[in-house]
């Protein structure tokens, strides 16, 4: 989204020593300061350590990216915050009494100032002693720590916390150090947000959104220009971005406005599971690419540019049928003229998605060449959707069932293996107990389907067909 750039001009304040601010005798060195440091945080201010571990993983991967900020000012590895709107690293400098200057740059500082802001929220929120020992009674702090600017995106954050929580930490520090936290079971206690939108679910509002497997979540009106394309302008360009932050922290910063520098893109993809939230319609001019926003559908991508760990396989994938599918109905030349970084736009002052963004995966997995199918069952199924059965269709495709746990929703996509990009006989069909078979069958140049259907308390058949093979399952999967 922006480039980095080195703060400008530091609050005035005088340097802690270091032996200080990290609790080790001077000149001691640990061997695992990060370690070390989320321990110290989490016992002084009676915070979950397992919880602060994920805050931070989900915010930074535990990057604190030299003292540099995100696109909306956030520092460190708790991605502190001091923008027009947002003032946590002001708030944790007042509670940790640490000059502004080491909470931004200096790890232990940071962490400890995280944690102290947390705590804060907790207090707050009424969190007594014994509420604090449980990690789900949390829940609305860490929302409220992700300074969302809608119920909607803090729930997003919030999810997105809770469920690394679930999934465990074992990650690689930038100096090295492996810093874990095993995977905990744990019952969030969302209270008021229980009632905000999922935002990153796959949208039921079909009108609200131009690809079908994406989420809305629209910018707000003064961050792109209402248009009528491509009637009014063409749109010959896809136009690839890196955030300089979080999935759900650069939805909240399309959502939040007026500013003096308004900014948004189409759509927003995220890197542990590839789910796509689009924030501006197609035929509207988001404000992400200069004197391209008028010819181009622009899509970020959550990460940093220094940080080649946000770029998952998954989320290649995932924007590449994006980029597909986007390129398809507008008839744009699958080729690095016309899908282009935000540094390569003439008169671009931008680095994304810089030098860790890997062009020649992510060109075979839109084309199809050498990189096999763009698409996967999660990204026609949907953000949420995972997989729990699946069926060869000989070497022509697979057939996929998957499951939403938080709707009860199936969803069977057969996937090409080949003939791709050639539209052959392919189908996906899923039946519900009961119910009438809903079959999606044509010829289709990459998948067949979603074809999805409520199915709580009962059992399914489903299948597929794709070249010759056909597979056709007994009635399961029940309740």
């Amino acid at each position: 989204m922006v480039r980095l750039r080195r703060p400008a001009a530091l609050l005035i304040g005088a340097l802690i020593p270091l032996s200080l601010l990290t609790g080790q005798p001077a000149g001691a060195v640990s061997a695992d300061p990060m370690t070390d440091a989320f321990a110290r945080a989490a016992t002084t201010y009676d915070v979950p350590r397992d919880l602060l571990v994920s805050l931070a993983y989900s915010e930074t991967h535990l990057d604190g990216h030299h003292g540099e900020p995100s696109a909306s000012g956030g520092y460190g590895v708790m991605h502190l915050v001091s923008n027009p709107v947002t003032h946590t690293l002001e708030r944790a400098a007042t509670l940790t009494k640490q000059p502004v200057s080491a909470l931004k740059a200096d790890d232990a500082a940071n962490i400890t100032g995280g944690a102290a802001v947390l705590r804060a929220y907790a207090d707050e929120l009424g969190l007594d002693a014994a509420a604090r020992k449980d990690a789900g009674k949390w829940y609305q702090a860490v929302a409220k720590y992700g300074h969302a600017s809608s119920a909607d995106v803090a729930r997003l954050y919030a999810d997105t916390v809770y469920d690394q929580l679930s999934q465990g930490i074992r990650a690689a520090t930038p100096a090295g150090e492996t810093l874990t936290a095993a995977p905990r079971t744990v019952q969030p206690d969302r209270g008021p947000y229980a009632k905000a939108q999922e935002l990153g679910k796959t949208s039921t509002l079909a009108a609200s959104v131009d690809y079908p497997s994406a989420a809305w979540a629209p910018a707000h009106s003064t961050n792109f220009a209402v248009s009528n394309r491509p009637t009014s302008d063409a749109i010959d360009r896809i136009v690839i971005h890196v955030a300089q932050g979080t999935y759900a922290g650069t939805i909240d910063w399309f959502q939040t406005g007026p500013r003096p520098n308004p900014t948004s893109a189409h759509y927003v993809v995220r890197s542990s599971d590839g789910a796509i939230t689009q924030t501006v319609r197609e035929k509207d001019r988001a404000f992400h690419a200069g004197d391209y926003n008028r010819r181009s559908v622009g899509i970020e991508h959550e990460g940093w540019v220094d940080q080649a760990s946000w770029f998952t396989d998954t989320m290649y994938r995932s924007s590449a049928a994006l980029t597909r599918n986007i390129a398809d109905r507008y008839g744009i030349p699958l080729d690095r003229t016309h899908i282009l970084g935000h540094s390569e736009v003439p008169g671009a002052d931008h680095t994304d998605p810089g030098p860790n963004w890997n062009w020649t995966k992510y060109m075979q997995y839109v084309t199809g060449s050498g990189g096999g199918n763009p698409h996967t069952p999660e990204s026609v199924c949907g953000s949420g959707f995972t997989v729990i059965d699946s069926a060869a269709l000989g070497t022509a495709g697979t057939v996929y069932l998957t499951y939403n746990s938080s709707t009860a929703v199936n969803c069977v996509a057969t996937i090409k293996l080949t003939n791709l990009g050639t539209a052959t006989a392919t189908s996906a069909y899923l039946e519900v107990e009961g119910q009438t078979r809903i079959t999606d069958s044509g010829n289709f140049s990459y998948y067949a389907g979603p074809v999805r259907a409520s199915a709580p308390d009962k059992c399914v058949r489903w299948g597929g067909k794709a070249g010759t093979s056909t597979y056709d399952s007994p009635l399961e999967h029940c309740g």
